[in-house]
């Protein structure tokens, strides 16, 4: 891809900063799209800045060849409009900029959220997905934003585009996943079922980057989807214990029953649902799904179909982490 020119959304983002940061290094001239004009000017020059939503994205001008959409509200609590909003209507508004600037191919970040449920599964591939799962908004929205996509492949109005599923990114930088983990662990103590033996899938955002890369000029150009992880699943115990001890704090750990847990979820979802300004659950049952049951993903596609190989190993990702949240305590 050296030499192309590539939109990528939501690139004030913390996934959508470091795939702007890897395009470039890899001779890529790169336009990054966002809300957040600070956050652009980091990765890119002000010829290169598009600030904006991604509405007024879709009447811009900007001939490239590609177009790589990080953009998405990702939450486990929210009202349907707004992830309507954000992911469906938002992705529709990338193929209208796609199909007026004749872009050849997009490439849609997605999300393994689509396989959310109560249950352990291992292995999962790209096509074991319920379309009608209706566990959360944030879920909902994507399985449509996927779907929406696929019909402007079926029509015409894209060219080709490739779907790219990457599982529970971890880096520096990251708003999220380990934000929210250590506030529960400092708050009452990580919940763990099982014994904390429920294997997860976890992925270095660096990796994720390298990943769409290749997704750019590799895949199946009709619709490919494709899982990415770091192929290193582990233990939800391991996991946070490793993390934890690289940043020199002792775990604290509590038993959780998964079916008391999850019927509890249920009710604080349908209270707080009703609770003036909606907030957000302490418990909820996405986030129950992705702690509470195990779920592996299968990535022999990515490594077939697009070459993918994880670049940044989970232990490595890990002490980065570690070392930065140490360092800015």
């Amino acid at each position: 891809m050296s030499g192309a020119r590539v939109l990528v959304t939501g690139a004030s983002g913390f996934l959508g900063g470091y795939v702007v940061r890897d395009l470039r290094r890899h001779g890529v001239e790169v336009f990054a799209a966002g809300r957040d004009g600070a956050a652009l000017d980091r990765v890119v020059d002000g010829e290169h800045r598009i600030v904006g939503d991604l509405r007024s994205l879709a009447a811009l001008d900007l001939p490239v060849d590609a177009v790589v959409h990080c953009a998405a509200l990702s939450t486990p609590w929210g009202r349907w409009s707004a992830f309507r909003e954000a992911n469906v209507e938002g992705t529709g508004h990338v193929v209208t900029f796609a199909r007026r600037n004749h872009v050849r191919r997009v490439v849609h970040v997605s999300s393994p959220s689509v396989y959310a449920g109560a249950r352990d599964r291992l292995g999962i591939r790209e096509d074991d997905v319920d379309p009608g799962n209706r566990l959360n908004g944030y879920i909902r929205s994507k399985i449509a934003a996927e779907a929406l996509v696929r019909a402007a492949l079926r029509s015409g109005e894209l060219p080709e585009a490739v779907i790219i599923r990457p599982r529970g990114l971890i880096g520096v930088g990251d708003p999220s996943l380990v934000p929210r983990l250590l506030d529960v662990h400092d708050r009452i103590g990580i919940p763990l079922a099982d014994g904390g033996a429920t294997m997860i899938d976890v992925t270095a955002v660096e990796n994720v980057a390298v990943a769409l890369r290749l997704a750019l000029s590799s895949g199946d150009p009709a619709g490919g989807t494709y899982n990415i992880t770091n192929g290193d699943p582990r233990s939800f115990r391991d996991l946070l214990g490793a993390l934890l001890g690289m940043m020199g704090r002792a775990p604290r750990f509590r038993p959780l029953p998964r079916r008391t847990a999850w019927a509890l979820a249920s009710v604080m979802e349908g209270v707080c649902s009703v609770l003036p300004g909606r907030p957000e659950p302490p418990l909820t049952r996405y986030t129950l799904s992705t702690i509470a049951y195990s779920q592996t993903l299968d990535i022999s596609r990515a490594e077939a179909e697009l070459g993918y190989r994880p670049e940044v190993a989970l232990d490595d990702a890990l002490a980065r982490v570690a070392d930065h949240l140490r360092s800015t305590a």
